[in-house]
């Protein structure tokens, strides 16, 4: 097996799958930086795998903590899908008071909280031999941090109403009354304008292309010593891909309870 071929094209119709979606969603043209690429479905079936799990995951718990009464309450003895789960969650809902408090945090959990796992899983997904994870393409890391970038300011809005946008112009300073009634305006608009919208458009793009510089790159070298010894050999680098792993799908979740947790805060707007 190369290193760009995956367990996925063992499965039946898997050609003629690609093939279809080559003509429906292959791309014809080229322009800049946009070459001509190998259309492929491996990161498409790779994201529906780890779906599987995290549904999976979450069904076993929901079995285990439901109907069960006080008995859901207390872990079972054995490490499993229920204790690996709730010891995850906790750590992201401590994560997110830490920057957004215990009212927020608990809010948001729902969103953060599966951003995280999938962001987490789709990782990990790079140290199994033959498979690609999700996360190793711009277009899956784009459409996470999009989805970041559009709830930020979904949420700010219904926070806030239209003075959300204040805070894109600047601070308000005092000025004659015989201009402005209120007696302040923001005056460094034409400034801090250009300045705040260019500040929010990079943040989902700086999300998308961090994770994408590490995932790749950690891929990339655990093939590469697999593909040299795999035995023994590529031991450490499996660990520092979990620590890697671990470590992106933190900061993606902390950067986006930051962003969520300022757009809501009615301090500073």
């Amino acid at each position: 097996m190369g290193p760009h071929n995956t367990w996925f094209e063992f499965l039946p119709g898997y050609g003629n799958l690609r093939d279809f979606l080559q003509q429906a969603l292959g791309r014809g043209w080229t322009w800049q930086m946009f070459k001509a690429t190998h259309f492929g479905i491996d990161h498409v079936l790779a994201t529906l795998l780890v779906l599987a799990f995290l549904a999976f995951g979450a069904s076993r718990y929901a079995a285990a903590v439901g109907g069960s009464g006080d008995a859901g309450l207390v872990p079972p003895p054995k490490f499993g899908l229920r204790n690996l789960f709730e010891m995850l969650s906790d750590a992201v809902l401590n994560l997110m008071e830490s920057v957004m408090g215990e009212k927020d945090a608990r809010r948001f959990l729902p969103l953060i909280g599966t951003l995280f796992f999938f962001i987490l899983f789709s990782n990990l997904l790079a140290l199994v031999p033959g498979f690609i994870p999700p996360t190793d393409t711009l277009k899956t890391n784009l459409a996470l941090s999009g989805l970041v970038f559009l709830a930020t300011h979904v949420l700010g809005v219904r926070a806030h109403g239209i003075a959300y946008f204040k805070h894109f112009l600047g601070p308000s300073l005092p000025v004659p009354k015989s201009l402005v009634s209120s007696g302040e305006f923001p005056v460094l608009f034409p400034l801090m304008l250009p300045i705040e919208l260019v500040s929010h458009v990079a943040r989902p793009v700086s999300l998308a292309m961090r994770l994408l510089g590490n995932i790749s790159a950690d891929h990339a070298v655990v093939l590469a010593f697999f593909g040299v010894i795999p035995l023994l050999i590529p031991v450490p680098f499996l660990v520092m891909g979990v620590f890697v792993s671990v470590v992106q799908a933190v900061v993606f979740s902390l950067l986006s309870a930051v962003y969520i947790g300022t757009a809501v805060a009615h301090e500073g707007h």
